[in-house]
């Protein structure tokens, strides 16, 4: 396994994250706790949840399954843990959002289901554009003096959005952000034109999420059929030629799709980890093996040619 800082701090974290997403929906309890098990084995320090994931009637759940494997394992000092804040969790008008007063319930709630005292990094899930940067950061700099979290991240935030927040976070002597947890994959570029130039700027260490694009890059299964996702970002109709060259790549050079796609994003310049979210232990096995591929420079211009990106950051991506 690979170690990286976890953006400017002095924390040390895997370069896989593991997410857990799919423990409860889709993948049972003790093939979670397994999964869980093998990733620590393998030095996967990083674990990633939501206050939200569970599925559409169980929101928690997840988190709740994490909370009892950490308690069956004792080994809370062993990882990193991170969850997320803003999401729906009931049917009270202050019950979503980053208001000081859902802050303040999230993360009491998110302790107990966790079945721990603190949450390494507590992550903004979204944007509120209703609530002020100054009392978003109130309520963040209360639970870090009460010891609930040791730092601050941000999920599917824009650049500028990004320097808002770290701004406001200055201007009170607040630590800011340490990370943005972004859409990023050989299919969705788009963070390169501003949300990682914000990121680098600040010091922040970027956690793409969906590495695959919902299993479109993942290559064909066992049947010859190519995977399909519910992820509709682009029309599977319109990616045959483009998938067909990537798995042409990806034979050429003796990789599997999904360790490949894994391994162009643990190159990419300012990216701390991909999250991966492995359903069985057989996807778990897979994924850690990418961090051992290493990809050429004329691997890196080969798969540019494949997966076009913005061309650079903003403004001169657009501009000249």
């Amino acid at each position: 396994m690979q170690y990286a800082q976890l953006g400017r701090t002095g924390a040390t974290v895997s370069r896989l994250v593991l997410g857990t997403m799919n423990f409860g929906p889709h993948t049972s309890e003790e093939d979670s706790f397994a999964i869980m098990d093998r990733a620590l084995e393998q030095g996967v320090t990083f674990v990633d949840t939501a206050n939200v994931y569970g599925g559409k009637d169980h929101r928690g759940r997840t988190e709740e399954i994490v909370g009892r494997w950490l308690a069956r394992t004792g080994k809370r000092d062993e990882i990193v843990l991170a969850t997320k804040v803003f999401g729906e969790m009931g049917p009270g008008k202050n019950d979503r959002g980053l208001s000081a007063l859902n802050i303040r319930r999230a993360v009491d709630a998110s302790l107990r289901r966790l079945q721990t005292d603190h949450i390494d990094l507590y992550q903004m899930h979204h944007v509120d554009r209703s609530a002020p940067w100054e009392e978003i950061w109130q309520a963040m700099d209360l639970l870090v003096a009460q010891g609930k979290i040791s730092y601050v991240g941000s999920s599917n935030f824009a650049g500028w959005h990004i320097a808002q927040a770290n701004e406001t976070a200055s201007r009170r002597g607040s630590l800011r952000l340490v990370s943005e947890q972004s859409l990023y994959n050989l299919l969705s570029r788009s963070i390169e034109l501003e949300v990682l130039p914000a990121a680098e700027h600040y010091g922040l260490g970027v956690i793409p999420w969906s590495p695959l694009s919902g299993g479109k890059l993942g290559g064909r299964r066992e049947d010859g059929v190519r995977r399909r996702a519910a992820d509709r970002r682009h029309d599977p109709a319109d990616l045959t030629e483009q998938l067909e060259r990537w798995e042409t790549f990806c034979e050429e050079r003796d990789l599997t799709p999904g360790q490949a796609a894994l391994a162009w994003l643990l190159h990419r310049p300012g990216v701390l980890g991909p999250i991966i979210g492995p359903r069985t232990m057989e996807q778990l096995d897979s994924a850690i093996e990418a961090v051992d591929i290493v990809l050429s420079e004329e691997d890196l211009a080969a798969l540019d040619e494949i997966f076009p990106g913005p061309g650079g950051p903003a403004p001169e991506a657009y501009a000249w």
